[in-house]
């Protein structure tokens, strides 16, 4: 009896081996090419920010920096520090590409608003924009939504240039804000 308690026992490891290998964790999947685009964005930057508050008000110009790395080889995380209207502001910014969408996908949070912003967009055809897509609080009609556009601009390996945009009531993308970030040496 005791041999065959052995030989039972010896056969149930052997299956459950079997087993454990017939469900081996599948590769896990190599960064890609868009991947390899947000690289050119990790840094520490300064910015010089201007942004439209309303037709015939002067623009509303600002600094900050920021500091950008990538979480793993797949996620870009931008952390920014600066001002809005007087008060401090913090923002986390990430971008990753997800293959499944064929689209960067992202996320921005701020310190001054309650929103969780998601974005979903492409890089332009000469690889020098990003263009991410999102919608969140109308500014022109509170209480409403809009959509919005923004743009990251890679000019050469030490600047960079983002504008963001509102639809308007006519369906066109109105820019109201500006910020040229240059790599800090």
């Amino acid at each position: 009896m005791r041999l065959y308690m052995i030989a039972l026992t010896a056969f149930a490891l052997m299956g459950a081996r079997t087993l454990v290998r017939a469900q081996e964790m599948p590769e896990l999947p190599k960064p890609q090419q868009e991947h390899k685009w947000l690289e050119q964005l990790v840094g520490d930057w300064e910015a010089q920010i201007e942004a439209q508050m309303g037709p015939g008000q002067p623009p509303l110009k600002a600094k900050a920096t920021q500091s950008s790395t990538m979480l793993g080889d797949r996620w870009l995380v931008a952390t920014s520090d600066g001002e809005m209207m007087g008060q401090p502001m913090t923002s986390v910014l990430t971008i990753g590409f997800d293959p499944a969408k064929e689209k960067y996908v992202g996320t921005f949070i701020a310190s001054c608003g309650n929103e969780l912003w998601t974005y979903e967009g492409q890089v332009s055809t000469d690889g020098k924009k990003l263009v991410l897509d999102t919608e969140g609080p109308n500014m022109m009609a509170p209480g409403s939504t809009a959509k919005y556009r923004e743009t990251i601009e890679v000019k050469d390996k030490d600047h960079y240039h983002f504008t963001s945009s509102i639809e308007g009531p006519d369906g066109k993308m109105v820019q109201f804000m500006t910020a040229e970030y240059t790599r800090k040496k």
